[in-house]
């Protein structure tokens, strides 16, 4: 573990040249276009399921009902929102996530909080590791997956994690990136909550950013 953090920060310090100028320029198209804040902050469970704060480039308006109420992701979502998720820049602040610890390049991503309690024990091995900008399941197909594929490969990657399945799984991200397969889930402008059968549905239009 010592040594996968370390290769996290050599890899992000070595690289912030490239990630810092395009943060920047990033912000300021996000200011522009959906303006203030142009974070999003959200706690999420990480190593243990111990929280902390996720940082990403918002990509949605806060758009509300007459009642108030945050309307449904896919009519928040921004025709820009969806080029930032398709191109994955709304993921680089999660990049201050990395430097602190609170996250690795690799690692099963971080969901959100109110699902801890309806995973089995199986899922909630996930947690076992870091939570990463990418990972096992982001290279098998992403939001395309469902939700239990996505646990089977998050688990799968916790048993079998090392160095070079690591180097693996960043060189195919770019590939993902680059083809921008799996983006959203199929009929939905996001992912629909996670629910096993014996949890009631709840409206997510709240969440707000809640895509893996």
């Amino acid at each position: 573990m010592i040594f996968k953090r370390s290769f996290d920060l050599l890899a992000v310090l070595l690289t912030a040249a490239l990630w810092l100028p395009l943060l920047g320029v990033v912000g300021l198209l996000v200011r522009w276009k959906l303006g203030s804040p142009i974070f999003f902050r959200q706690l999420r469970p990480g190593f243990r399921g111990q929280t902390f704060e996720l940082i990403k480039f918002r990509t949605m308006t806060d758009a509300r009902d007459a009642e108030g109420r945050l309307l449904a992701d896919a009519d928040r979502l921004t025709s820009f929102g969806q080029w930032l998720r398709a191109t994955s820049f709304d993921e680089l602040p999660e990049l201050i996530n990395v430097l602190r610890g609170e996250m690795s390049l690799v690692g099963p991503r971080p969901l959100l909080v109110e699902y801890l309690p309806r995973y089995t024990p199986e899922q909630a091995r996930r947690h076992d590791v870091l939570p990463g900008l990418t990972g096992w399941c982001q290279i098998n197909g992403r939001n395309a997956l469902s939700w239990e594929e996505k646990f089977r490969f998050d688990v799968w990657y916790v048993d079998h994690r090392t160095f070079w399945l690591d180097l693996r799984i960043l060189f195919r991200t770019v590939g993902q990136v680059i083809t921008r397969r799996g983006i959203t889930a199929p009929g939905d402008a996001t992912m629909p909550e996670f629910r096993p059968s014996n949890v009631p549905s709840q409206s997510t239009a709240a969440s707000h950013n809640t895509t893996p």
